[in-house]
């Protein structure tokens, strides 16, 4: 199978990793890492800028046009830190001039004043990761935060100017019915924001979870809370634009939409992952020196591996991201972003539409092929 370099590259986003938290929660499989000690808030500026350095060769004159902030808790940074970080960045890279600007946000790791210092910053839209707003659950959960920590979150952040927010919510906890999920939809649903991320909590490896799986709802229990949990959203006006992201209308997280229409996006910070489409055709994935510390101490680019994305191996992951869509994508999206004619994937399509899994004329999953998504994606192995 044989790719040709796309004639235009993909948008460009930046994603950058924070991996520090106060306490790793039990069923978080993401790079973080517990406080031990001060966080090294210059030495860590000064790596992710230098580390920048070596990658604007990827850049190709593209400007940024989101930038997402994860990890660990981001919010644990100061706003001071914020503020340099982004001078720095514009020194270095063009940003669009509406660029979306999100940041992590704990509830618990938020003294006053502190939303105003990352709005100050630049940043121009949170996700703010609740969970729960029941107690029981935010302990079994290992959350840090209550219930009144978590309202206080919000409304403060709403205070500080910030109009486009989204909350977290995991859904599916042990021991939750129906009616705590609706509740906890409810609760949030009373703060106005505009995106709701509200997704089932799964058991990931190398988590505390994994070795000592709590008890979770049956699948019954699991269809009742989901389906009552997503008839109250769409009453309020949310669409389920993907599988476990929900907003209201034109209130999408473009950087994620980015992620699944299988854009570019830069990586910076420990254990960061990054996906660029170079001039010559090929498509590169790379990550970052995981560990804080080894991160700190490298010298010039942090990058510890990368692999080439082969031809026949982006049919596969187009798809996976962009079949999570709701609305999918139109055609001419995969010979763009995958350098590959549509006829590479023309029987798997042709199968798929006469089982009424894909729609006639997009990449885009029926109602019963998003059921069935997984096996439906078996298809393009």
């Amino acid at each position: 199978m044989t790719a040709t370099p796309v004639a235009v590259c993909p948008p460009l986003s930046l994603y950058i990793h924070v991996p520090w938290c106060v306490r790793k929660c039990p069923y978080c499989d993401f790079n973080s890492h517990a406080v031990k000690r001060e966080i090294p808030e210059t030495a860590y500026l000064n790596a992710i800028l230098e580390d920048l350095d070596q990658d604007l060769f990827y850049i190709l004159g593209r400007p940024i046009e989101t930038v997402f902030i994860g990890g660990g808790t981001p919010s644990l940074m100061s706003g001071a830190f914020y503020e340099q970080l982004f001078d720095g960045l514009r020194q270095r890279l063009a940003f669009s001039t509406d660029a979306e600007i999100t940041l992590e946000a704990n509830p618990g790791t938020l003294e006053a004043g502190r939303f105003e210092s990352f709005r100050a910053a630049g940043i121009n839209r949170l996700s703010i990761g609740v969970q729960s707003f029941h107690p029981e659950h935010l302990q079994s959960l290992g959350r840090i935060h209550d219930q009144a920590m978590a309202h206080r979150a919000i409304e403060s952040a709403r205070a500080a100017g910030f109009d486009n927010f989204n909350i977290d919510l995991i859904h599916g906890l042990p021991g939750q019915t129906p009616e705590q999920a609706v509740s906890d939809l409810h609760a949030a649903l009373a703060h106005r924001p505009t995106h709701l991320s509200w997704y089932q909590l799964t058991i990931e490896p190398n988590t505390e979870f994994f070795s000592r799986p709590p008890a979770l709802p049956d699948d019954d229990r699991l269809w009742d809370i989901y389906q009552q949990g997503a008839a109250h959203l769409r009453s309020a006006g949310f669409d389920d634009y993907e599988i476990s992201a929900w907003s209201l209308p034109g209130r999408e997280s473009r950087h994620n939409l980015n992620y699944w229409s299988f854009g570019d996006y830069l990586a910076l910070g420990a254990g960061a992952h990054g996906k660029v489409s170079l001039a010559d055709g090929r498509i590169l994935r790379y990550w970052k020196t995981r560990q804080p510390d080894a991160y700190l101490q490298r010298i010039g680019s942090r990058t510890s591996g990368s692999e080439e994305l082969a031809p026949e191996d982006r049919p596969l992951e187009f798809m996976m991201n962009a079949l999570r869509l709701k609305r999918g994508t139109s055609e001419q999206l995969y010979l763009e972003r995958t350098g590959l004619p549509l006829s590479s994937v023309a029987v798997q399509l042709e199968q798929l539409r006469k089982q009424h899994l894909l729609t006639p004329d997009r990449l885009q999953a029926t109602e019963q092929g998003q059921r069935y998504l997984n096996s439906l994606l078996e298809h393009f192995l």
